[in-house]
């Protein structure tokens, strides 16, 4: 028995449904291709790279450049592209960017030397100059969680940051909280514009004054939300809240409060985001924001092979559901902050 009709048995479908899903997989119902991907992977099918490779002048391999290959969020979404890859017969290069755009534009030339057929990014930054802003537009290229910066629209793959916080600010003052600090990363991209916007607009309809002294920017990175912590205590007026825009900011500002005398969430409630898995087992458990990484990953690589097979993409922006999960480091806002409200 083939390979292929093995699968196209297990799945419970014809074997043409199954070379279609492969190949052209927007032409498939979801769980129609899940049941296949699951099969494929249960019998170990690998369509034969090497002759798709001569007959279509493919490299089966696609890059996706990650700004920080050490951020725990990201991992989930590459494992997304990953299970979504194998069964479509491609191979996934990761790209460490650290930062340097000497070394995004290494990996992005990867397109135009044929060595790669697609660009996944995880990157708020578009990773070619200006010379090569024609031809670079025309490469199959994807973005997953980060929206794309102006004047580039290439698919990406997103949630709506800007409702996800405003949901984050009408929980922080539903608790009673009217100083709010927000603690961002590095980048002053879409995302954090959007993070912030979100939060500063509930606090403008609610006649709740933004205090820009409490707006830190630093690195997504645990040694970041100490840095930012540090400089919050050391003002006379200080917030009781602290929203960081992700978890690991958000679990090196507990450690930080900790070692201040502070506790969390008694004087200071604390909100990530990303529902990292080590949000659940801090202590307190993180109240955060989740990103379904995984599916969001998946998605991305099936429109990015959408793309590389000559598909148009009618909406760029996808949309994902987020969800707020509630745990035990956002509580109550101390009395001294209510009456100050």
């Amino acid at each position: 028995m083939t390979t292929m009709r093995r699968v196209s048995e297990i799945a419970g479908v014809s074997k043409s449904t199954v070379s279609r899903a492969l190949k052209n997989p927007e032409m498939v119902s979801k769980e129609t291709r899940d049941r296949i991907y699951e099969a494929v992977r249960e019998v170990g099918y690998k369509p034969n790279a090497l002759a798709q490779h001569f007959n279509s002048g493919k490299s089966n391999t696609i890059v996706v450049l990650v700004t920080d290959i050490t951020n725990a969020f990201y991992s989930r979404i590459i494992k997304g592209i990953e299970l979504a890859a194998q069964p479509l017969g491609y191979s996934v290069l990761l790209g460490d960017a650290c930062d340097d755009e000497n070394r995004e534009r290494m990996y992005a030339d990867m397109l135009h030397t044929s060595r790669a057929d697609g660009l996944i990014l995880l990157h708020h930054r578009f990773p070619f100059d200006a010379d090569w802003l024609q031809t670079g537009t025309t490469k199959p290229i994807v973005s997953v969680c980060i929206p794309p910066v102006e004047p580039y629209n290439y698919p990406h793959i997103v949630i709506d940051n800007f409702a996800a916080s405003r949901e984050v600010a009408l929980h922080l003052i539903k608790l009673g909280h009217r100083k709010i600090a927000a603690i961002a990363g590095q980048d002053n991209g879409q995302i954090t514009k959007d993070r912030l916007g979100g939060l500063k607009r509930v606090l403008q309809e609610r006649g709740i004054a933004f205090n820009n002294d409490w707006f830190i920017q630093g690195e997504y990175s645990k040694a970041s939300g100490e840095n930012a912590v540090e400089q919050l205590m050391q003002q006379d007026d200080r917030p009781t809240a602290l929203y960081c825009f992700n978890d690991d900011i958000a679990i090196g500002a507990m450690k930080k409060l900790r070692s201040l005398g502070l506790r969390v969430p008694e004087d200071v409630s604390v909100v990530g985001f990303d529902n990292s898995e080590f949000g659940e087992y801090v202590d307190p458990p993180l109240t955060t924001v989740n990103q379904p990484a995984l599916e969001m990953g998946k998605r991305g690589m099936e429109v990015l092979f959408g793309l590389m097979n000559g598909h148009v993409v009618d909406d760029c922006a996808q949309y994902k559901p987020y969800e707020l999960i509630i745990r035990n480091s956002t509580a109550i806002a101390c009395e001294n902050d209510k009456k100050s409200a």
